[in-house]
């Protein structure tokens, strides 16, 4: 897959705050697990879709389309049209953020955002191609090289970002839930939760709309 040139310098020195940034970006959920470690127990199954859902309706409200909000909250896109198809609350939630969004200006393609940085950081982070994740964050090619020629945080965030990709990425990243096994070899552990209370009868059921 075609993959465009490096903006700015070959060679960007790692900076210690960029580095940071993505580190956190990268971590979230080790914090979330921490926090709920924090209250002497692991978090409910509940507890987990509920977190995700916020992550997707938070992403939306800074104007990001569907599956930018997906990778954001670390789901995959899938799963959050599931949401949709089989949680009414969740659905008029989604609509309603998208309407804020727009009601303020803020439109996917639009504008630059942080949101849009955020979005690009995890997914180059994360392995995606830098065609593959400009595209997914909403940047022009042309505008998001001009940003990068005039701001050296986002060189360096955009360093860091590559540097943190997994050795031997290749092509557009794949969510761990749509990666074949290989035969004999157990599959990577995907960051987020993994170890989960599961609720109890009778507690309402997010994905569900109980």
């Amino acid at each position: 897959m075609y993959e465009p040139k490096e903006y700015g310098p070959a060679r960007v020195p790692l900076s210690p705050e960029a580095a940071g940034v993505i580190d956190w970006l990268r971590t979230r959920s080790t914090v979330e697990q921490a926090l709920h470690s924090s209250l002497g127990g692991v978090p409910s199954e509940r507890d987990v879709t509920l977190a995700r859902m916020g992550d997707v309706l938070q992403a939306t409200a800074q104007g990001v389309g569907p599956q930018a909000a997906a990778l954001w909250a670390g789901v995959p896109e899938h799963v959050v049209q599931t949401w949709i198809a089989q949680n009414p609350a969740f659905g008029a939630a989604l609509r309603a953020t998208a309407s804020l969004a727009s009601a303020h200006g803020i439109r996917q393609g639009r504008q630059s955002t942080p949101a849009m940085v955020r979005v690009l950081l995890i997914a180059m982070s994360n392995g995606t191609t830098k065609y593959e994740a400009i595209k997914l964050s909403g940047f022009q090619h042309r505008r998001l090289r001009a940003l990068v020629k005039s701001h050296s945080m986002l060189r360096a965030l955009l360093e860091a970002a590559r540097r943190a990709r997994p050795a031997k990425a290749r092509g557009s990243y794949v969510p761990g839930d749509y990666r074949p096994r290989r035969p004999g070899v157990k599959p990577p552990v995907p960051a987020g939760f993994r170890l989960v209370r599961r609720c109890a009868p009778g507690t309402a059921d997010p994905e569900g709309g109980g």
